[in-house]
């Protein structure tokens, strides 16, 4: 049976994960400490092991929190939707989570970097069996002739790495467009570049 937090213990378990998200995120898991999360969150190191055992603990959990949302757009595409429009919108929802969450990215990309030893099973298991049911679905479409032939797991891999390439090298688009919004420019390009490779 899973214990009822109260209100200051939700609050401090919020503030423990926004915290670690926050280091996490700049320093990577080997680079980061319980001191620096601990500090971030204002609170003592002794308190925050009250919630959470251990550094790996906080990670974990930032993760397990983290996947939910980064597999909800892809599991949003719809098969009985128009094959292209649902292709277009599901890199449009990755580009928003770039956008919005740019701290999760960072945190992921680094887990992954890693060798991703603390959700290497979901890998494995919840993400491969849902982009193996929407890669089944876009083959489809495809045999359909209502997209163009295309192999359907390089298509996601490509939504992946041109959407959250925007949050992972912030820094480095920011330098290169100056002034210019990187989100609005790179929404109308990918709606450009899908639109042309997946017409028939």
């Amino acid at each position: 049976m899973t214990k009822t937090l109260t209100r200051i213990q939700q609050r401090n378990r919020s503030a423990i994960l926004d915290a670690g998200l926050e280091v996490f995120s700049q320093y990577g898991f080997r680079g980061s400490t319980l001191d620096q999360i601990a500090e971030a969150a204002g609170l003592s190191k002794p308190n925050l092991l009250y919630y959470f055992p251990s550094k790996e603990a906080v990670h974990t959990a930032l993760l397990e929190r983290l996947l939910e949302n980064w597999l909800a757009p892809l599991q949003a595409l719809d098969p009985t939707g128009d094959p292209i429009q649902e292709i277009l919108g599901y890199a449009q929802r990755k580009l928003a989570l770039s956008r919005d969450y740019p701290r999760e990215s960072r945190l992921f990309a680094n887990e992954i970097l890693q060798g991703a030893p603390r959700i290497h099973n979901i890998l494995r298991g919840d993400l491969k069996t849902m982009v193996d049911d929407k890669a089944a679905i876009i083959s489809g479409w495809a045999e359909e002739g209502q997209i163009a032939d295309i192999d359907p797991h390089h298509l996601i891999f490509s939504i992946w790495a041109f959407t959250q390439h925007y949050a992972d090298f912030d820094v480095q688009v920011r330098a290169v467009l100056g002034d210019k919004p990187p989100y609005d420019g790179a929404a109308v390009f990918l709606e450009t570049l899908y639109e042309k490779l997946l017409t028939p």
